[in-house]
């Protein structure tokens, strides 16, 4: 795979059972990839070895007076010397590839994850953490897959190196190919403890990414309060811990990289040393003396590799955990259970068999719960998004199960708005341009959500002077806009995909009464002979439904109209008409008061 065909096809299925495991998925999916750096790598690290055989064969040339041997000996230079340059320059390509398409298929695999969840997704895990997944951990993760083709390359080169030199020069060579090992392994006893203070380092970084993360996104709400130097003060304290982490962190691979500098300084001099004094007894010449030397000198460069590979694994190893966990995630348990149906899109009433909620098929049913969480919590159901950890049965459309159903079936057949929705930034044409049935134009939509004036203050905001609304560009989540105009982009949004079924989550919070009644009217309208389901607790709201559904502390509690709900049932009336205790007791002694004055006249009468 090269960078050009990026994005990949098909991503593939990962191994998220653990961090290690889905780095190896990875390596296996690029094995061409590995391979090839692998190749170039050993180019790269042969040329490097050759340049000291060429050296002790010039120095050993001019000792001797032998010109054709130094000719030889400057032609072998020259040809290790392109050799190092052609190898370094396709190594680094080759391996930076394997980077890149390390992370995109990461990215994609995420991507993939995150449409497949939805907004339960973010139920499961922290926002912040898949925000530092997507990014920080991304890079890491390929990080580790770009250096281990260098390491190979490095640690069969110095093999290679030690096995020559103990055949070319066999009285220094078993000294190399002896000191070698231990160069390589000495920061072993050390990684572990650096290992564990990166791990905290990461831990805390990721735990002020998700704390800025939510002061960013609440800012509005601190400043309304006050709270923005409390969080202030927060994060410059986790900012703090995270920076005494690094510092700690980088003490270790500190200590790590003097060791690899002071054994290899060692080795030197004990080499220079021994060779020296085998020099001088003549037992070895000086060019084999130089070749040694130069072959040592040289090897310290593919050494680094070690420490590399011990670095990169190190710091990818706990970033694949967390990416391992996210795509771990599963839908639900039940298409795995009982195995999936085909593409066909069911249609009919949709039931909730835990909470007894019943949407008929072309009706505008009204959901009223007292707890605006368990609101969202059963509206996120009815969509199939609910939580893993939740074993109640499936939710029925046409009495087939959302879980049984292809995701891609599933999504168009249900539609959930949630309390708030994202608005992408980009023209009023790109948001509007979904996937939809065709039947519902952006003109119809935009109208039913009441959105003349939005269109008038994108006119008025437009910078390219066409006077053209769907051509004018919204900012990133919509900010430029106030909070019920961003609210009903969003229902025209979902008006224009016109599923099967249709959920919204309190579509209106942000309007005010006058444009509520008339959206409640627009959409009843528009959707008529499509099922439409409403969580909302505004009278305006739920006089315009076909169907009223009370449901109380997780079950349908009463369902009617939303005038036969409000005289008969005092449940409803209180979360409707946010009635107190005192006055709802009030009441009930005022509707208890006629019944016990007629008690006590039939009793007198009868006395």
């Amino acid at each position: 795979m090269q960078i050009s065909d990026l994005p990949y096809p098909d991503p593939g299925i990962p191994d998220a059972r653990s961090g290690p495991r889905f780095l190896l998925w990875l390596g296996r999916n690029q094995l061409g990839g590995q391979l090839k750096a692998l190749a170039w790598g050993l180019l790269h690290f042969t040329g490097i070895a050759g340049l000291s055989v060429g050296a002790g064969l010039a120095v050993q040339a001019v000792i001797d007076r032998s010109g054709g041997r130094l000719a030889l000996s400057g032609g072998l230079i020259a040809l290790f010397g392109a050799a190092i340059s052609v190898g370094d320059t396709m190594l680094h390509r080759s391996a930076v590839t394997n980077w890149i398409t390390a992370a995109a298929r990461v990215q994609q695999l995420l991507a993939r994850k995150t449409a497949e969840l939805g907004s339960a997704l973010t139920q499961r895990v922290a926002a912040g953490e898949v925000v530092a997944v997507s990014t920080g951990d991304v890079e890491k993760i390929g990080w580790f897959v770009e250096a281990l083709s260098r390491f190979l390359a490095a640690a069969i080169a110095i093999v290679m190196i030690c096995v020559g030199l103990v055949v070319y020069l066999p009285e220094l060579g078993w000294l190399v190919a002896l000191g070698v090992p231990v160069l390589a392994l000495a920061v072993l006893p050390l990684l572990p403890r650096a290992t564990q203070r990166a791990d905290i380092q990461r831990e805390k970084a990721g735990k002020a990414t998700e704390l800025a993360s939510d002061t960013v996104a609440g800012l509005r709400v601190l400043r309304g309060i006050g709270g923005e130097e409390l969080f202030l003060d927060r994060y410059r304290a986790a900012s703090q811990d995270v920076r005494e982490a690094a510092v700690r962190s980088a003490r270790m691979w500190s200590l790590i990289s003097a060791v690899q500098v002071l054994l290899p300084g060692v080795l030197l001099i004990a080499v220079v040393w021994y060779g020296a004094a085998l020099a001088l007894d003549g037992r070895i010449e000086v060019g084999g003396l130089v070749t040694v030397y130069s072959a040592v000198t040289l090897m310290l460069f593919p050494l680094r590799h070690f420490e590399e590979i011990a670095m990169a694994y190190s710091f990818s190893r706990p970033s694949a955990k967390r990416a391992a966990r996210v795509l771990s995630l599963q839908r639900t348990s039940y298409e795995s259970e009982r195995g999936g149906l085909d593409d066909a899109r069911p249609t009919g009433d949709l039931y909730d068999p835990a909470t007894g909620l019943l949407a008929p098929s072309g009706l505008l049913t009204a959901v009223v719960c007292g707890d605006p969480d368990a609101a969202g919590r059963l509206a996120e159901r009815l969509g199939g998004h609910a939580a893993e950890e939740e074993k109640s049965p499936s939710v029925l459309l046409g009495g087939v199960a959302l879980d049984d159903l292809p995701l891609d079936a599933a999504r168009a057949s249900v539609l959930v708005q949630d309390k708030d929705p994202v608005l992408l930034s980009g023209t009023l044409a790109e948001l509007l341009d979904v996937p939809a049935s065709g039947a519902v134009d952006a003109s119809k939509a935009l109208a039913a959500a009441q959105c003349g004036d939005v269109l008038d203050a994108l006119v008025q905001a437009s910078v390219d002077g066409s006077g053209d609304p769907m051509r004018s560009r919204i900012t990133e989540r919509g900010r430029s806009l106030s909070g019920g105009q961003r609210q009903r982009l969003a229902l025209a949004r979902s008006l224009v995909t016109d599923p099967e079924v249709l959920v919204l989550d309190e579509p209106t919070s942000a309007v005010d009464s006058h444009t509520e009644a008339r959206i409640a009217e627009s959409v009843k309208e528009l959707r008529s002979g499509r099922t439409t389901v409403v969580f909302a607790s505004s009278p305006l709201l739920l006089d315009r439904a076909d169907r009223v559904v009370f449901v109380h502390e997780g079950q349908v509690s009463a369902v009617g109209s939303h005038r036969e709900l409000l005289r008969g049932d005092a449940g409803y009336r209180a979360v409707v008409t946010r009635e107190t205790e005192p006055e709802q007791a009030l009441r009930e002694d005022e509707l208890m008061a006629p019944a016990a004055v007629r008690a006590r006249e039939e009793i007198e009468e009868s006395a």
